[in-house]
């Protein structure tokens, strides 16, 4: 099934590279993902293109005008995009390998990144549907923000990644964080690979993977330890937000 990517951003070519490079890029090119991209700025009646201002109330810093932002969203939606907005914010839920999961099931995604001080409240209330956090930090726009959770549920979609138990044993995945992994040569600088590795029982090497997995999430992440397992991603389908708002 081809997912279509549309996202509002003032900067188009910070995404030059997912359309060309890694796994993104190949899910491009093999036709799996569409991806466009709406500038706002392409929405405005003034000389100088402009789309902030200065917040009302005083304050540092400048705000992003609702007019060329929801014009930009109205296009994108005119065009086939998605009718449910995703605002990437410090603000929305924190997505965690489950939503991403949930992400990567959907067919259309249109994502808006704000930049500046944030976006004008009100094409939040009336345009937005959901609003989603990578992390308890704030960045200089949502671009950075855009680029993870494409990257994130990008390389879930079949056939993108070279083997689909990649993704399975990601940390995360099954509710705990990955086991070690170890490549040629089998001692490097004295450091030997663990001999249940070698030994060419795959039991064992399983019952190894499942322990230290465990050992490294209770010592690393107790947090994620305390939670149950987590179940299998590809019991049902998760349908994107249902849109808020008439448009």
């Amino acid at each position: 099934m081809l997912r279509r990517i549309d996202i509002i951003t003032l900067f188009p070519e910070w995404f030059d590279s997912v359309k060309t490079l890694g796994l993104t890029g190949r899910a491009i090119d093999q036709g799996q993902v569409e991806l466009k991209c709406w500038n706002p700025r392409d929405f405005t009646d003034d000389p100088h293109r402009s789309v902030d201002d200065r917040p009302y109330g005083g304050g540092p810093g400048m705000v992003m005008r609702p007019e060329p932002l929801a014009l930009a969203i109205e296009a994108a939606q005119a065009n086939g995009a998605a009718s449910a907005v995703t605002y990437l914010s410090p603000q929305g839920q924190l997505l965690d390998q489950a939503g991403i999961q949930a992400l990567s099931k959907r067919s259309q995604w249109l994502l808006l990144c704000g930049r500046y001080e944030g976006i004008d409240e009100r094409l939040i209330e009336a345009l937005v549907d959901e609003e989603l956090s990578i992390g308890d930090y704030v960045l200089s726009g949502g671009e950075p923000a855009a680029w993870v959770v494409m990257d994130a549920a990008i390389r879930l979609l079949p056939g993108v990644l070279g083997h689909p138990e990649s993704a399975e044993q990601d940390s995360f995945s099954a509710g705990r964080l990955d086991h070690p992994h170890y490549t040629r040569p089998s001692t490097w600088r004295g450091r030997a690979v663990p001999p249940a590795l070698v030994s060419g029982d795959h039991g064992l090497i399983e019952q190894w993977r499942a322990q230290i997995a465990a050992e490294r999430t209770k010592a690393r992440r107790p947090d994620l330890w305390a939670r149950p397992a987590a179940s299998d991603p590809e019991a049902s389908d998760v349908p994107p937000p249902a849109p808020k708002h008439d448009l």
